[in-house]
């Protein structure tokens, strides 16, 4: 639909996916008192239990998905109101930047502003400055565990409590591990469109993507050095029956490598991280679905943080795609995997 508009030229097929997706506006929440702000100049939208605490609350900051590109607060309005509701949490959601208007590392500053700005401020929302959790699903997993990596080293500052990534992208060095083959053509997220995604957010274009797909943007030394994390060899053999092909070795083309040669930066691609990085990291919570090209990104994730002694919490969809918590209760369908897939995130939230 939004490649046809684009040919007639009446919209850019980003521009008609955002309308698609750019969710209704919800009437109030009786549980919760929910107001937009803004912090260091990042739009934001904070959710706080209405009920009386005890003490003070976990918080948990929450960046969307849609791949750098889509998404907003509306669109997860519900997804928010669930987790701040179910876990009697104050949520805080994140209106990033996105691409290609505002190209790598706009997002990621972004996200890292507004969180700075809330560990400065915790006592204003009655929160505990020691349980703050960041949060996000697909391209805000990426910004959830680039933020965590980032936040890993500073001692000036509360450490966060956790971080909570939800079918995360984070690699772009290899778009050919077997949950790329496998998954190349289940929605919500095509082989095509990771890759797509990917460069949008680097360059504000997708050029070059055919050579991305193909591998030929990383030096063979790059992808030896990579080769100890970013590896069909570090994921579990059940995960490979499903038709994995091997892929003869394309050439190295350096203009290309000089157009994307930012992908090997941990902010932009959190798995490249230093070991010395990943040790420091909080308890973690990694959700993968089996339908999903982004699958094994999580699960190389899940194997460097137990390597490096982070106490990991898996929970994998057996019968989930790409997006589907997106989907809770939308337009008033759901699916009960996702809804299993929320309420392991919720349980893990309250065993904090």
């Amino acid at each position: 639909q939004g490649r046809i508009l684009e040919k007639t030229g009446l919209c850019s097929q980003i521009t008609f996916g955002r309308y698609v997706r750019q969710g209704r506006k919800l009437g109030l929440d009786p549980k919760l008192f929910i107001q937009d702000l803004q912090f260091n100049k990042v739009p934001v939208r904070v959710y706080q239990p209405k009920a009386t605490s005890d003490g003070r609350r976990r918080a948990i900051i929450f960046f969307h998905g849609g791949g750098w590109v889509f998404g907003s607060l509306d669109t997860y309005e519900k997804v928010c109101r669930y987790l701040s509701r179910e876990s009697e949490s104050v949520v805080v959601s994140v209106q990033y930047r996105l691409a290609p208007e505002h190209k790598y590392p706009a997002a990621y500053e972004d996200c890292l502003d507004a969180t700075l700005h809330f560990l400065k401020n915790t006592e204003h929302y009655g929160v505990d400055p020691a349980s703050v959790i960041v949060c996000g699903d697909s391209a805000g997993g990426n910004l959830a565990a680039a933020v965590s990596q980032t936040l890993a080293g500073r001692s000036d500052l509360p450490r966060l409590r956790a971080q909570i990534l939800i079918y995360p992208g984070l690699q772009a060095l290899d778009f050919n591990l077997p949950s790329y083959h496998q998954n190349r053509g289940v929605p919500l997220l095509f082989r095509e469109r990771a890759a797509f995604f990917a460069l949008q957010y680097l360059n504000g274009h997708a050029l070059h993507m055919q050579e991305v797909l193909e591998g030929s943007h990383i030096p063979p030394d790059m992808r030896l050095k990579y080769r100890k994390w970013v590896s069909p060899d570090n994921i579990p053999e059940k995960f490979k029956v499903r038709g994995v092909k091997p892929l003869r070795p394309t050439d190295f083309i350096a203009e290309v490598y000089e157009t994307v040669k930012r992908f090997c930066e941990p902010n932009l691609c959190p798995l490249l991280a230093e070991d010395a990085v990943v040790h420091q990291l909080p308890e973690s919570f990694i959700l993968t679905c089996e339908y999903d090209v982004l699958r094994d990104d999580g699960l190389l994730y899940k194997k460097r943080l137990e390597d490096n002694g982070v106490r990991v919490t898996w929970y994998h969809l057996e019968d989930g795609f790409h997006g589907i918590i997106s989907l809770y209760d939308y337009c008033g369908f759901s699916f009960p995997s996702g809804k299993r897939g929320l309420d392991s995130i919720v349980n893990f939230l309250k065993s904090l």
